[in-house]
């Protein structure tokens, strides 16, 4: 299998971003976005999945962290799709369920090229940490419609508004990894199209 990563930099009067992304790695992490708890969550997403994450964000942090995290989400998202490239061989659908304390939350993820986007959640704190929770649903957002997939997030049960968030980005990362894994059964794509 070729190697599958992709190191992309994107640089606007908002935010300078320099992220490499490896799907075949083994979960290690070095990020500095500026917002601590986003570092967090993107180190759990890296870890769980599996996957090789560096990101180094200069974002108008003075403004407010809207724009350095929805542009990260914008910038893994087209990693994520450099990097799985034509998706001969993959499975293309994941699914997770994720239990962390109080929080139960399930994720599924198609790598089908047309990004649609499902969040069900709003959460009962307006920070976690140096995070406003409106942006985690603009992150993942981002990542979606950048990457072209469909992704969906269900929150079954949850209190404690650390513990949900932790258990989207671990789910989401556990979705991912199953959708970008090898099917040996498979000749090209999983589509009755013959392309994605």
């Amino acid at each position: 299998m070729m190697e599958r990563t992709a190191s992309i930099k994107r640089d606007t009067k908002e935010t300078r971003i320099a992220l490499t992304l490896s799907l075949d790695g083994t979960g290690s992490a070095d990020l500095d976005t500026g917002i601590g708890f986003f570092d967090h969550m993107l180190d759990g997403f890296a870890r769980h999945g599996f996957f090789d994450l560096s990101a180094k964000v200069d974002g108008d942090l003075f403004v407010d962290g809207h724009h350095t995290v929805e542009d990260t989400g914008i910038v893994l998202g087209q990693a994520i799709a450099e990097a799985v490239g034509d998706k001969k061989g993959i499975k293309r659908y994941g699914y997770f369920l994720l239990p962390m304390d109080d929080a139960l939350v399930a994720c599924a993820v198609d790598l089908c090229g047309r990004p649609y986007f499902n969040f069900d959640y709003e959460f009962n704190v307006p920070m976690i940490g140096g995070l406003d929770t409106q942006l985690i649903r603009e992150f993942f957002y981002a990542v979606s419609y950048s990457a072209g997939m469909n992704l969906h997030i269900k929150v079954l049960d949850g209190i404690n508004g650390h513990h949900v968030a932790e258990a989207m980005f671990k789910a989401f990362s556990k979705a991912l990894d199953m959708a970008v894994s090898n099917e040996p059964r498979l000749d090209g794509v999983l589509s009755t199209k013959g392309s994605l």
